[in-house]
């Protein structure tokens, strides 16, 4: 099944180059993003989330290439049980290519990433032709946002919110450090 998103793929592309961010259903909650390649837009999204730049961001992606000019190199193996891991929300901490921004791993070696499974999110990437940024749509510390509505009410005019569902999931996304799986946030 295809996601269909109510706002044109077109716009939301465009909307991402200028260094907008969005609201969007992911697998448990709504997330905020935008284009990790635009450090401002990337401290908009920190700014209003209360967050400090060293914590380090998720990405998502709809496959690996979006993400693979961020990271070692991966077999064609290591790609197909990333892919495989993203359907069950599994993200991996994934050693990175040393031009990797900091804005993006903060004070880390790696960097968070999940190619989403999420119809609506997976979309939205491939829309962009890119990985997005992918944070809770919340104030650090505080629940995150489950609704379109809630969204609204929490961000106003400062993000363009997309309609649709969040998935089943009752928690965030597994993460696991890629070197050994050891599972560093349940």
């Amino acid at each position: 099944m295809v996601a269909r998103l109510h706002i044109s793929g077109r716009r939301i592309s465009a909307h991402l180059r200028r260094g907008g961010l969005i609201a969007y259903p992911t697998e448990s909650c709504y997330g905020l993003g935008c284009d990790p390649a635009n450090r401002k837009a990337v401290q908009r999204i920190l700014k209003l989330k209360q967050r400090p730049q060293r914590k380090g961001l998720i990405l998502i992606a709809s496959d690996y290439h979006q993400v693979s000019h961020y990271l070692k190199p991966l077999t064609l193996a290591e790609q197909a049980k990333l892919k495989a891991d993203g359907a069950q929300a599994i993200t991996y901490l994934m050693p990175v290519q040393p031009s990797c921004p900091r804005w993006l791993r903060g004070t880390h070696d790696t960097l968070a990433v999940r190619l989403t499974a999420h119809p609506v999110a997976s979309q939205l990437c491939r829309s962009a032709g890119s990985a997005l940024v992918s944070t809770s749509a919340n104030r650090s510390g505080l629940r995150p946002a489950k609704t379109y509505a809630e969204c609204l009410r929490l961000f106003g005019g400062k993000v363009m919110v997309l309609p649709g569902r969040v998935g089943k999931r009752k928690k965030p996304s597994t993460i696991r450090m890629w070197a050994d799986g050891k599972i560093v946030r349940r």
